[in-house]
């Protein structure tokens, strides 16, 4: 079946069935959350980005509530 047929047929735009995210590397960035959040354990993810931020990262909190969350970061207890 074609493209154009399957698409009217569940009523998608074609458009949408063809676009591809491209996201940035951020593999420097999640390294350096990683170690922030392993030398700062009773840190969350808004303390970790003030921190990332003084560094001289430039990342929107909601990226770094992303990178937090898909690396299994949480704050530990002491």
């Amino acid at each position: 079946m074609s493209e154009r047929r399957a698409c009217s047929v569940i009523g998608a735009d074609r458009t949408s069935i063809r676009y591809r995210g491209r996201r940035p590397d951020d593999q420097d960035l999640r390294e350096r959350l990683r170690a922030l959040a392993s030398e700062w354990r009773r840190f969350g993810y808004r303390r970790l980005h003030v921190l990332l931020r003084r560094e001289g990262h430039v990342v929107n909190r909601k990226k770094t509530q992303r990178l937090y969350r898909e690396e299994g970061l949480s704050v530990r207890k002491r």
